[in-house]
């Protein structure tokens, strides 16, 4: 089974650009506009399965990135999934607040494709493509 990345950003176009290369790499994905909606979706258990991954923007309307990952972490079933924050927030008190808040890892914008990617491998490993 591929693993499942969960992003979070207001932006269409940064979600499609992610998601396309997350599914070239075989990486499942869903994708949330707002931390609001992907945190109703995780509770109410609209997914599948839980998220190995969650690639997510500071910068959200209705819940910023820093509390959807608070909250996130509160939920035991999430302990080891994984926060990346893709921000264009790059002072390092923003880099420091993410971390406070659960994030492993944090790539700014404008971001290259590859980094992603390169972030995911190294949190999830090279998935096998079924």
């Amino acid at each position: 089974m591929s693993k499942l990345v969960m992003i979070v950003d207001d932006s269409p176009t940064v979600r499609k650009i992610i998601e396309t290369s997350l599914r070239r790499e075989g990486f499942e994905s869903v994708s949330y506009s707002d931390g609001i909606e992907a945190l109703r979706a995780i509770t109410e258990q609209r997914l599948r399965r839980i998220p190995d991954l969650v690639i997510l923007d500071i910068g959200l309307p209705k819940m910023d990135g820093y509390e959807f990952a608070r909250r996130l972490k509160t939920k035991p079933q999430f302990n080891n999934t994984v926060i990346v924050m893709l921000t264009s927030r790059d002072r390092v008190i923003d880099r420091l607040k993410g971390r406070l808040a659960g994030a492993k890892d944090y790539i700014t914008k404008p971001f290259k494709t590859q980094e992603v990617i390169s972030v995911l491998h190294s949190h999830l490993g090279v998935p096998t493509l079924m």
